[in-house]
């Protein structure tokens, strides 16, 4: 087995896992890392009668927003841990939205500091491969009509996302419990926005320069925020990099930590900015534009300081990170409040 194994998992626990998880008919023969994420840790298990499946890896340690989560004066937007993975899955999944299956999970940290799970595993490229040819993967799936099955994959995307959104409840937070309801869910995140303005300036020029002026724009959208309180069931990060597309036909929504009930809004302002033009096809006209504005300024900022995070604490991919700085803080400085 691949030496990787001993980065988590010893191998006598692993294969003690999958027993338990499989049946004495599923040995583990091979794992390695698959890379991506920012916030957990995932392998690709092979065993030797060819089934394969993931491994999940809440390891706090080797989160690259561990700072951010220990902060406790952040904002009360969680996107991470098992026992998120956990409820988010059986309520997605009880309520017909697709997520791959949840073979097993281990939150009792006996021998480890920290929760694990075997999760189904796909073959297949995510939907960004489709939408704008990204992944070695899209490779076998080209070709002759490649551009209907993207057509057709937009549509079975844009269902799914209209029933997660109709999902409603009158107050915002997790999917068991709601936060408390005193303080408007968008005025969680103008301090995130104002906390990663701050940060941002302390470390880019340009920022600096026009973090006065930035942060003016930002409470200007936010004051023109009505009450509400009405929200969807939303993912939080629902980029085409989190859906996986399963047998060429088949949607599948991943990294669900962050689901709650929120804001619609706050999905659209992330689904423009990651869909680019395919947005045109998700776009919903019921949206309020105050909060729609606000939010996708909020996106800006926050992840012009995520990309510097990532670049800071040692991601692997360089480039993404470097990409989704550079790219949000020209949004950020040439914004001005259009939807």
């Amino acid at each position: 087995m691949d030496d990787q194994v001993h980065v988590h998992l010893h191998p006598e626990d692993l294969a003690s896992f999958a027993m338990e998880t499989f049946g004495s008919g599923y040995r583990p023969a091979g794992i390695s890392r698959v890379f991506g994420g920012a916030q957990k840790v995932i392998y690709d298990v092979a065993f030797a009668n060819g089934f394969h499946c993931l491994l999940y890896v809440w390891d706090l340690n080797m989160n690259f927003f561990k700072e951010d989560i220990l902060d406790t004066e952040g904002p009360a937007w969680n996107s991470y841990g098992a026992d998120l993975f956990a409820m988010n899955h059986a309520f997605l999944t009880g309520n017909g939205i697709p997520t791959p299956a949840l073979h097993a999970l281990n939150r009792d940290q006996e021998r480890y500091p920290f929760d694990y799970a075997f999760v189904e595993y796909m073959k297949g490229p995510k939907l960004e491969a489709y939408l704008f040819g990204s992944g070695t993967e899209l490779a076998t799936n080209a070709g002759a009509g490649s551009s209907v099955r993207t057509e057709g994959l937009m549509e079975q995307f844009a269902d799914v996302l209209k029933r997660m959104h109709g999902i409603r409840s009158r107050s915002y937070g997790k999917a068991d419990h709601r936060d408390d309801q005193l303080v408007p869910c968008h005025r969680q995140q103008l301090a995130n926005a104002e906390k990663q303005l701050r940060f941002a300036a302390q470390h880019i020029h340009a920022v600096a320069e026009h973090e006065e002026r930035l942060l003016r724009k930002l409470h200007e959208l936010e004051h023109r925020i009505m009450p509400r309180q009405d929200y969807g069931f939303i993912h939080g990060e629902l980029g085409p990099d989190h859906v996986l597309v399963k047998g060429d036909a088949d949607l599948y929504l991943i990294d669900i930590e962050g689901a709650s009930f929120y804001d619609v809004e706050h999905e659209h302002s992330f689904l423009h900015l990651r869909f680019g033009e395919h947005y045109e096809r998700l776009r919903d006209d019921s949206l309020d534009p105050a909060r729609l504005a606000f939010y996708q300024l909020h996106q800006y900022l926050s992840l012009t300081a995520g990309g510097l995070k990532l670049l800071q604490r040692g991601f692997h991919d360089r480039a993404l990170a470097q990409g989704i700085l550079d790219s949000n803080l020209r949004r950020a400085l040439q914004f001005k409040g259009s939807s």
